[in-house]
């Protein structure tokens, strides 16, 4: 019986230092932005997003999570608006940080896509139709840590590969000098708000210097922007895009075309 409650002991002594472990502290959170490879830090996520929300009036006015990766598709930041981690759509934490991870996968020093610009591509049909399937999020990551963190400089996801494809507005690269570093993703409104929200989060970060960059928009100053060039189909089901990489109008749509222009920094040499 003393020998029973021994183990018992030394069994709950490990399961408290387990679980101790588990839980980021600021220190943890930190270690990875001292690395040197993210290129936005919370406090820098959390105002462009703040100011994003209040400089954009289409949509819904809803409050949003934000999430940036470094180009390995390394969680640097989580930052949210509002109140609370209540303001917003719970379910949008992971799928801002889906969008990030998107962003950050399919554009290039040479293309930028954003997230907006994959919806025609992947429907049936679409030039990149199942896409949408192979970079599945990874739950063990994206659900894992004390919800309380969420959002904060200590969120769990930070320094962890979450994953995950999206193929709505929200998600962009993030460039420095005509090369992309990263990527930013928004979600908590309608989608093609979340693309104007992302696109003011990325200028007001001063990581938009895409000049030289090639996109599919045809619009040299905004190469990555939305495209509002989908028809009904006659057969029914998804619309059609005249150009292929195309988004669906929302609710208060904005006009892309006054979202500030990239940055003029000149693209280094590569």
């Amino acid at each position: 019986m003393f020998h029973n409650s021994k183990k018992s002991i030394v069994y709950s002594a490990a399961c408290l230092f387990s679980a101790f472990a588990m839980v980021p502290t600021a220190a943890s959170a930190g270690h990875y932005k001292k690395s040197g490879r993210c290129p936005v830090s919370y406090g820098a996520l959390k105002s462009a997003l703040d100011a994003a929300v209040l400089q954009e009036t289409s949509g819904l006015d809803f409050q949003m999570w934000g999430t940036v990766v470094d180009r390995d598709g390394i969680v640097c930041a989580v930052a949210f608006t509002g109140d609370n981690r209540g303001s917003q759509w719970p379910g949008s934490r992971i799928i801002a940080a889906q969008k990030a991870n998107t962003a950050n996968a399919f554009s290039l020093d040479g293309l930028a896509l954003s997230t907006a610009n994959l919806f025609s591509a992947v429907q049936p049909g679409g030039s990149l139709f199942g896409l949408q399937e192979s970079n599945p999020v990874d739950v063990s990551v994206a659900y894992a840590g004390n919800s309380a963190f969420y959002g904060t400089v200590r969120d769990p996801l930070v320094g962890k590969k979450v994953g995950g494809v999206n193929v709505f507005g929200g998600g962009l690269g993030l460039y420095k000098l005509g090369r992309v570093i990263g990527a930013v993703g928004v979600s908590g409104d309608t989608s093609c708000a979340d693309h104007f929200i992302g696109w003011r989060t990325r200028h007001n970060l001063g990581l938009d210097q895409l000049q030289g960059v090639g996109g599919v928009s045809g619009d040299s100053e905004r190469p990555d922007n939305i495209i509002f060039d989908i028809t009904p189909n006659p057969s029914g089901g998804a619309g059609i895009s005249a150009g292929g990489f195309g988004h669906p109008e929302c609710i208060n749509t904005g006009d892309p075309s006054l979202l500030p222009a990239i940055s003029m920094q000149a693209a280094q040499s590569h």
